[in-house]
């Protein structure tokens, strides 16, 4: 029987997963001799053998590979013969201006716990023990292909034995480019709030100790530092939050293991598994009867968000008496996430009382993930850590960049058949956060040999994303913060047609100069048309209104009193609810001196939550709907009375709502009750808005979009009662609803648009 050689391709995400030992592994097996590399394409192979080892060989190769890769693409040449006298790993190749998927940072895996918590193990406790299967990846990736010498683990040479692990094919650690242990890897050491290092012979047990004598300490992890403090104690979480200047905002919680997290929270299967799988994100879950953590963890919310040890730094930390931490990102006054020792410990300085430092850099920070589960679907909410950089597959091969948007931003860019969505960068509202957000994009740039050809950006003319793409000299594509929207979700559920889009956000730049927010749309990925909005109203002292949502309860009581009574019967009414800040605003909205119009559903769902009397001001964005929100009852099926009104296009008109909730508050009915009035009657008027427009238009597909939909109660009941009407409803599943979505929406409009343009072209010339 006749040998052959084939020469195999393998492209996806096949670096930095243990690839090349599997293959190696798998030619022993079937007695194939040759060779695999990486290349800047992926993993090349060649291998010689009988046909039917080859095939047993490919078969292998298909069904089961490593399980962290993702195998997009297989290309198989045969050519003449060599004689290959063994099979070996050669040298990393790079190839210029080819794509190569990098895996997302890994969670430890099983085997490398029972390693650090093994007293007999020479890994015991060692707070970077990794393997093929887990461990850093993207965040240590300075160049490609992926090999220690391209990583930030350059800077530490392997001891024999852990190159001798490195280099045995049946080592779990053969070709895993951070393998490190004590004797040779990075090390871990405590710093007081002064940055000064001090002589402990146990960092871990220090910290473990200082938590829990009810210290603060900013802790390097995989992607950042970390603020941490014990969870059960309530003097440290009033002190961190006092330090770090955030009274309500939600803190993020880590717990020692899954036993931990049913004590406290309601935990379904979806939820587990989404728990305990290998990206660990944080995941919002319903407090439990019995909980009875700190309210000062997450204020006026019934949810917590909670996630699993993920590092063996975070493994160490916990012991019989600390099994709750506070375990949130050690950022301050919306700057990035602290990543450098040296920059953490200046910003860190007046927040923490010890640093635990290790000398591994993080080349790239990546932020913890946020996902919740809603009707038992995974729903990701911020995207970052465990996700990044795995990419979606589409149709073209444009170089595209999109910038995003301002808030909660993230970039992306398209090149041979992917997409590659960026970690979340936060807001781009300082310069710290506008060149971290540079900095990311030219990595991107750098790993993915990526050069746009075309640029999309938002329409907001003041943002720093639009700033940093008018920086280009390259067509430049702009695009309609809500149609992004809606066009994210098209992508991901994979419709081509035209749909009836609702889109419910806090803001986004229209077509007419005003402040969208909550829109109607019949759209495709090319254009769309507003056929539907909630009524415009004025915000008294522009972006003010949003941090106070006083003046947008002001402004819509103005508004909606004064359709049925006289100036002065309106001034006493406000005058009686607000006193003389509410007639000032009056004056503000009468001589409409800063008052920019928006049709914003995130603004009415600040005024209602004023006017309900949950809140004045907040201090982080979405507090008020998030509030609201959480004082809601499924059960409650009761509504209010609104109008459609047909303008040319349809306008909803919220102002009898507003009369009967100001008239339920006068009764002493219970915010509980008013705030799930209000919230089934928008409900309601998004049904029938898409049973006008179904009529119309002749379009069954409703798709849904925006930082509104993260509410459970409005999707939830969205979703059944659109269905009850036969309307397939699409929503979000691996994109954020909210804006971390947007600029995988510009790259397909932008590349619709171009598409456009092209065949334009084409007919005009012949």
């Amino acid at each position: 029987m006749d040998k052959k050689r084939s020469l195999i391709v393998i492209e996806g995400i096949v670096q930095g997963v243990g690839f090349r030992p599997f293959v190696y592994n798998l030619a022993e097996t079937f007695g194939l001799k040759g060779w695999v590399n990486n290349n800047s394409e992926g993993v090349y192979i060649e291998v010689e053998g009988f046909e039917k080892d080859i095939s047993k060989f490919m078969q292998a190769l298909k069904n089961n590979p490593p399980p962290l890769s993702r195998i997009e693409r297989i290309t198989v040449k045969t050519s003449k013969v060599l004689n290959y006298s063994d099979f070996r790993i050669k040298r990393s190749e790079q190839s210029l201006n080819k794509i190569t998927l990098i895996s997302p940072d890994i969670a430890t895996c099983s085997e490398c716990e029972e390693d650090i918590l093994n007293l007999y193990n020479r890994r015991t406790e060692y707070a970077f023990t990794n393997c093929t299967n887990c461990g850093p990846r993207f965040s240590i990736i300075k160049e490609l292909p992926y090999d220690r010498d391209k990583t930030t683990m350059n800077d530490f040479k392997m001891c024999r034995q852990c190159n001798d692990e490195y280099l045995d094919p049946i080592n779990r650690r053969f070709h895993a480019q951070p393998n490190a242990c004590r004797v040779c890897g990075p090390e871990l050491w405590i710093e007081d709030s002064k940055g000064i290092r001090l002589e402990i012979e146990n960092p871990m047990n220090f910290a473990q100790n200082m938590i829990m004598e009810g210290k603060i300490l900013a802790i390097k992890g995989l992607g950042g530092f970390h603020l941490a403090c014990d969870g059960l104690n309530e003097t440290s979480v009033s002190n961190l939050r006092e330090r770090k200047k955030r009274p309500f905002k939600p803190l993020a919680v880590m717990m020692k293991n899954i036993e931990t997290v049913k004590k406290y929270c309601r935990v379904n299967q979806s939820e587990e598994k989404v728990l305990t799988g290998i990206k660990k994100p944080i995941v919002i879950l319903d407090q439990s009867e019995s909980y009875d953590l700190s309210k000062t963890i997450a204020p006026n919310q019934k949810t917590i968000g909670v996630m699993l040890p993920y590092t063996p730094i975070h493994i160490l930390l916990f012991s019989e008496k600390l099994k709750v931490l506070i375990m949130t990102s050690a950022n301050v006054n919306g700057l990035p996430i602290e990543y450098k020792n040296s920059s953490a410990r200046i910003g860190l300085a007046g927040i923490v009382d010890y640093f635990l430092m290790h000398n591994r850099e993080i080349h790239v920070p990546v932020d913890d993930s946020v996902v919740k589960v809603i009707n038992n679907k995974q729903t990701i909410i911020r995207r970052a850590r465990g996700f990044v950089p795995e990419p979606f597959k589409w149709t073209s091969t444009r170089n595209i960049l999109a910038c995003g948007s301002n808030m909660k931003n993230t970039f992306c860019i398209s090149k041979d058949g992917f997409l590659f969505l960026s970690q979340f960068n936060g807001d781009l509202e300082n310069l710290e956060t506008y060149e971290h957000y540079k900095e990311n994009v030219e990595h991107f740039k750098n790993i993915f040999s990526f050069s746009p050809k075309f640029i999309a950006h938002d329409m907001h003319p003041g943002y720093m994303s639009t700033k940093y793409a008018l920086e280009y000299d390259l067509p430049r594509i702009v695009v309609q913060h809500h149609h992004a929207h809606i066009v994210s979700n098209m992508f991901e559920n994979n419709l081509k047609e035209k749909v009836i889009g609702v889109c419910f956000d806090g803001t986004g730049y229209g077509g007419d100069g005003k402040m969208w927010g909550g829109e109607f749309l019949v759209c495709d990925y090319s254009k769309f048309t507003r056929v539907a909005h909630l009524d415009y109203i004025k915000m008294p002292g522009g972006e003010k209104a949003i941090k106070e949502p006083f003046r947008m309860g002001v402004s819509y009581l103005y508004k909606a009193l004064s359709i049925n009574n006289n100036k002065k019967e309106v001034n006493d009414i406000i005058y009686d609810l607000y006193g003389s800040k509410g007639i000032r605003l009056i004056n503000i909205l009468d001589s409409n001196i800063n008052c920019i119009e928006t049709s914003s559903m995130g603004r009415l769902f600040d005024a209602m939550a004023n006017i309900i009397g949950i809140t004045d001001i907040v201090t982080y964005e979405g507090q008020a709907s998030i509030e609201l929100e959480a004082i809601s009852e499924m059960d409650i099926e009761e509504s209010y009375t609104y109008k459609i009104i047909k303008q040319g296009m349809y306008i909803i008109d919220p102002y009898e709502m507003i009369i009967e909730i100001l008239k339920d508050k006068k009764k002493g009915l219970s915010a509980k009750i008013i705030t799930s009035k209000f919230q089934n009657t928008v409900v309601n008027l998004t049904v029938s808005m898409c049973k006008f427009i179904r009529q119309d238009s002749n379009i069954n597909d409703v798709v849904l979009s925006g930082g509104v939909f993260q509410n459970c109660f409005l999707l939830t009941k969205i979703c059944r009662n659109l269905k009850k009407f036969d309307f397939k409803v699409y929503t979000h599943k691996d994109l954020p609803s909210n804006d971390g979505g947007i600029s995988i929406g510009q790259v397909i409009i932008a590349n619709a648009i171009i598409e456009k343009s092209s065949k334009k072209l084409i007919k005009m010339r012949i």
